[in-house]
Parts: C-alpha cells; structure tokens; sequence
C-alpha cells in the first residue's frame, strides 16, 4: 500500500480549442505531478461538448487512448472522453493507472438543459462500481450526477470520490455547496475538476471528509494529500 498520495485537480480551459492542443495541456499538467499522486481533470476536456463534430471527437478518444493510457505511468488519473458504442455516443469516464485503462463509466444522468439527451446515451447506474488502488476505494459521479442524493447513497463507502465537471459560473455556488456537503454527508474526500472557460465556475477542490476545502481558481493544478486518519477519524463521530 501506498499510503497519503497526493490528490490533484486540474483546472483548465478547454472550449473552443482543438482536440490536439486539449491534449498537450492535459499532458503538460501530468507530467508537474508527483508520482503515486491521483489526479483528475475536467469532464470532457479534449473534446468540450463538440455536438458539431461527434463523429470526429470519438475518432480522436479511439486514437489517443494509448497515449493516455501512457500518461498514467507512475501514476493514477482520470478524465471523460466521448466514445461511440455500436451507433450511439456516450460520455465515458476513464481511469488510467501505472500505464493502463483499468476502468470505465458512462454517464448515466445527463443534463437537460444542455441537450445532452440529444446527442448522448444514457449509461447503467447499476453499472456504477467502486475501483480500489493501493488501498483507497474510488467512486465517481460526473457533473450533473453530483444533483442525485440517491447516487450519493449508492456510492456510500467510497474513500475518495471524483466528480469530473463541465459546471457554469451561474450556478458556482451550487458546485461548491453540493461538493462540499458530499464530502461531509458520505465522510469522504472529494476530488473535483472544473473547466476554466470563461462561463465556467472553476471551484476545482480536494475536499476533507471533515469539509475543508482546497480550492484556487487562479491556478491550473489544485493538491492537497490524500491522509487515511481523516477518514477514520470521522467515521468514529456524527
């Protein structure tokens, strides 16, 4: 076991920019992190919610997934990327570690004011599991499933939970507030990467299980360590 990793959120704007350059700043920032560290970056960071181009953004997730996966050599992340299953497309969350894709989750609650339902298929939320790495069992919701109190309950357990988000500034506090709140109702850590975009709240935190916060809208990489004796410590009061 390797005990006390480094969490780190990674904080970037993405929108509008092409899927290449999407990655070499998603590269850039990986390659500052320390090794053994657990990383995450914003929901659908190379390819932003390209409903123009589909097709092309789930050819690019198809080729880019080795290089991806080499990026995690040393250490462990996670990002969503759009993927096409048979005819339909789908927001996967993929978690690479030591070199290898070792996990995959697909959205399963999408958000309507968005339009998401238009354009992605829904994923199983009973296929929602846990992933353990070095001791730590990992959770995720992605963006608008932070909304679901069900699914907190669903995840209940969990060490550390990761919430990639592509989440507006007009609702920031909401972000902050329901983060927050998951880390102190399930008594977690939460690891949550926000964009940067300009109509984007940021917020990206590494959250105690005790509600503390580490958050800096001013920088692209947000750490804090990951200390077990947090979590023990408050599953011992209410």
């Amino acid at each position: 076991m390797i005990s006390n990793p480094m969490l780190c959120a990674l904080q970037f704007a993405y929108e509008g920019r092409s899927f290449e350059e999407n990655f070499e700043t998603l590269q850039a920032l990986l390659e500052q992190i320390p090794q053994n560290s657990i990383s995450l970056a914003p929901e659908l960071c190379l390819s932003a919610y390209s409903y123009d181009k589909m097709e092309e953004a789930a050819e690019f997730t198809t080729a880019i997934l080795p290089k991806l996966a080499k990026l995690s050599v040393g250490k462990t992340y996670g990002l969503t990327l759009i993927e096409k299953i048979d005819t339909k497309y789908v927001n996967n969350f993929k978690l690479f570690h030591h070199g290898k894709l070792i996990y995959t989750q697909s959205k399963a609650k999408l958000f309507a004011l968005g339009e998401e339902e238009h354009y992605f298929s829904a994923g199983n939320i009973e296929e929602m599991n846990f992933i353990e790495i070095n001791g730590i069992k990992i959770a995720v919701l992605i963006c608008f499933e932070l909304r679901f109190p069900s699914l907190w309950e669903k995840i209940k357990g969990a060490d550390l939970i990761l919430v990639p988000a592509y989440w507006g500034k007009l609702r920031k506090k909401h972000f902050e507030v329901l983060t927050t709140a998951l880390a102190i109702a399930n008594q977690t850590y939460v690891l949550c990467a926000n964009s940067a975009d300009e109509s984007m709240a940021k917020s990206s935190a590494i959250i105690s299980p005790f509600g503390d916060v580490t958050s800096d809208d001013n920088h692209n990489l947000i750490m804090h360590t990951f200390d077990f004796h947090e979590i023990k410590k408050n599953t011992t009061i209410s």
